[in-house]
């Protein structure tokens, strides 16, 4: 399967007062067309910058961001992102929301074809009947699903997410995983998620990088062997919790702490 996003020794440091504060560190990822990448690792050890890197809104001070075989060097119309806050806008309704990124990457588009597919992926999710409601109407869980739906109205080539179910409460959040999947099954599209939660990484993905201590680089690829067709009970299957075990060992040893 050939890869659609390519990171080759890409190194980068932000600018403090202090001096350089490295962040990443000669990173190598792969991710293939149409897979679901996980990126776990400590807290502030880049994970988010990488994100920046592939959506091209920020260049590496050293190596290589590739997508669809060209390389990154400016802002991606091809690239959706979603993040924990939905930042909805308030003076729209949530189908003039969704209907956004069409208006800026299609403006030839005609609005009736902006809507008919803005209203199709909001049914998907289960925002019917909502679409001429404000953001403010709506539950942190529906203006999430709203946010998922914007993030991918104009069939982009890769999805980014960061952390875009943890301000969500447990049962919220895993609702929407299921909704994640089922939006990938009807709608294929490759997608890098940014996340702290281990069993969202092994639900969602179809590989968990696991990247190491600040400045970092990559520290183990999991390849998730779970079947397509996942249901959130498989969490609790031996081979799901054998999965988790493994990734909790190696985010301890990326802390620096003994995996055991």
């Amino acid at each position: 399967m050939q890869n659609l996003i390519e990171i080759k020794g890409v190194s980068h440091a932000y600018q403090t007062k202090a001096g350089p504060l490295p962040v990443l560190n000669g990173l190598d990822v792969s991710v293939p067309e149409g897979a679901f990448c996980a990126v776990v690792g400590p807290s502030g050890c880049g994970k988010s910058t990488l994100t920046r890197l592939v959506a091209g809104l920020m260049k590496p001070d050293q190596g290589e961001v590739w997508l669809h075989g060209q390389k990154v060097t400016s802002p991606r119309k091809t690239v959706g992102m979603a993040f924990q806050n939905p930042v909805l806008l308030e003076w729209r309704s949530i189908l003039e929301n969704v209907m956004l990124p069409l208006e800026i990457v299609a403006p030839g588009m005609a609005k009736s074809d902006r809507e008919a597919r803005a209203t199709h992926l909001l049914e998907m999710v289960g925002l019917k009947g909502f679409e001429g409601k404000r953001p403010s109407e709506l539950s942190g869980g529906m203006r999430q699903r709203a946010s998922l739906c914007r993030a991918i109205v104009h069939k982009p080539d890769v999805l980014i997410m960061d952390e875009p179910f943890g301000a969500l409460d447990n049962f919220t959040r895993e609702d929407l995983w299921q909704t994640m999947r089922d939006l990938r099954a009807a709608e294929p599209f490759t997608c890098v998620l940014i996340t702290h939660d281990l069993r969202e990484s092994v639900f969602l993905g179809d590989q968990v990088i696991v990247l190491s201590g600040r400045p970092a680089k990559t520290q183990y690829v999991l390849d998730v062997t779970l079947p397509a067709d996942r249901k959130i009970d498989i969490l609790y299957t031996p081979e799901a919790t054998e999965m988790l075990h493994v990734l909790r060992d190696q985010i301890r040893i990326a802390q620096g702490r003994d995996g055991h």
